[in-house]
């Protein structure tokens, strides 16, 4: 679900229109906070019904808060601790239907219901994870999960 005014067509096709964007904004750019705050910035204003998007960077062997948009968040994640922590341990997406449900889930914003955490890898390491929440239950579908995953396939040419 796109805002709109923003960007038309099919969900898939405008999902590979953010990635376009996305690309368009990185070339050429080499400071990553700066990849990444602008990244965070496109999808808040891309995506409807969503609260809260940014990153946690692998740092010390733990997630540190990066660059987002939304309200403060929490900064430090332990690997494996809250869907972020689960993401990055298992380098494998999770998309929670209703975060309240999942075991040690984090919240850092009383009003997020759903969340989408995909993993950053940089040479087939760890880097990060992008996270989406919504107030929204079951706010992410399937369709959505591969467009972000395309997003993120995107954002990794540039780190």
């Amino acid at each position: 679900m796109f805002n709109q005014e923003k960007i038309e067509g099919t969900l898939e096709k405008q999902y590979e229109m953010l990635a376009k964007q996305l690309a368009a904004l990185t070339e050429g750019e080499t400071d990553e906070i700066a990849i990444l705050s602008n990244a965070s910035s496109l999808l808040k204003q891309a995506l409807h019904t969503i609260n809260w998007c940014g990153f946690y960077l692998y740092k010390h062997d733990e997630l540190l808060l990066g660059p987002f948009q939304g309200l403060p968040a929490c900064v430090h994640i332990r690997i494996g601790k809250g869907v972020c922590g689960t993401a990055a341990a298992e380098l494998k997406t999770y998309r929670v239907a209703d975060v309240h449900e999942f075991p040690g889930h984090i919240a850092c914003d009383a009003a997020s219901n759903s969340e989408i955490v995909v993993p950053i890898t940089r040479n087939g390491e760890l880097y990060g994870v992008l996270d989406i929440d919504s107030p929204i239950k079951n706010r992410f579908s399937e369709e959505d999960q591969k467009g972000i995953e395309l997003f993120v396939q995107t954002l990794q040419k540039f780190l």
